[in-house]
């Protein structure tokens, strides 16, 4: 079923269920501070991610590619967007990365990183909710009503603050840490990428190298995005168990309830056994208690 093409459904609705991608169509960055946005450029990034996911589920390949994969597919406007050169023409192609390379996998992607950004800025904290929600199933609360919002500005005496300055200053507040712990460290260690998806070193604030190390609440310590994937990676079961969680949940046409938690679980002990395929963690979902009991709709 997979292998047939009226599948290509699954990928584009799948993808926008998961990846929230129906909200790069609404993403309007600031027209000033990225002049080189426009429908062509948005279309593109959309069109990357949906084609990235088709390979990876087509060739039926260990989801935890889709974190770990050296490859994606690029026309000219995109290519010219992420500095790689000598692609030409408007059409897709597959392109593969050294290994290591920052544009591997979703992580490096400009869809992903357009919608978890404002439209003048990044937002380490709208990334990290995001790797956090979708990627880990395990979403933060949503902040106290009187939080309030950032500032970048510093007092007469000082310069404008860097983005993790201000944010350190927001964070100060003990109803804020306890959250900011755990998202604030992810969305730094993708600090390289502007609010379009661009790679930079530095800071336009102040000029300033960015500073994309982080430290999770338990001590561990990465930097980059690099080193975020490797962090993600020492646990694949707990981004396959999302994956899990979020076909199943597509399949059900529901939200999972905890009362799920134990097809989840098997689901994903047998896709373990064939190195998490796409098919195997597929297969699982048609032959779970849940979808084999879901009621018709009347």
């Amino acid at each position: 079923m997979v292998a047939d093409p009226r599948s290509e459904s699954l990928v584009t609705n799948f993808a926008a269920q998961w990846l929230y991608l129906r909200d790069l169509e609404t993403k309007r960055p600031d027209e000033i501070l990225f002049a080189d946005f426009d429908e062509t450029l948005q279309h593109a990034l959309g069109r990357e991610t949906e084609l990235f996911l088709d390979s990876i589920f087509r060739q039926d390949r260990s989801v935890v590619e889709l974190l770990t994969a050296n490859h994606t597919f690029l026309n000219e406007r995109l290519a010219k967007h992420y500095g790689v050169p000598n692609i030409k023409g408007s059409h897709f192609r597959r392109v593969t990365f050294p290994e290591g390379h920052v544009r591997g996998g979703l992580l490096g992607q400009g869809s992903v990183l357009t919608i978890t950004s404002y439209a003048t800025r990044t937002s380490p904290v709208l990334r990290g909710k995001w790797v956090l929600e979708n990627l880990l199933s395990s979403a933060p609360p949503p902040p106290p009503a009187d939080i309030p919002s950032l500032s970048t500005e510093g007092t007469e005496r000082e310069k404008p603050l860097s983005l993790r300055e201000a944010m350190t200053r927001h964070r100060a507040s003990p109803a804020c840490a306890g959250c900011h712990a755990r998202m604030d460290p992810i969305g730094f260690a993708m600090e390289n990428f502007d609010a379009i998806g661009r790679w930079r070193e530095r800071d336009a604030t102040n000029g300033q190298a960015i500073d994309v190390t982080g430290v999770f609440p338990d001590g561990t310590r990465f930097e980059g995005i690099t080193g975020l994937k490797q962090v993600l990676l020492r646990q694949p079961e707990q981004f396959v168990g999302t994956i899990a969680e979020k076909l199943l949940m597509y399949a059900l046409g529901r939200n999972v309830q905890y009362y799920d938690a134990p097809a989840v679980r098997g689901i994903l002990r047998e896709a373990a056994a064939q190195n998490y395929t796409f098919s195997s963690l597929v297969l699982g979902v048609v032959k779970s208690r849940p979808f084999l009991m879901r009621q018709a709709e009347s």
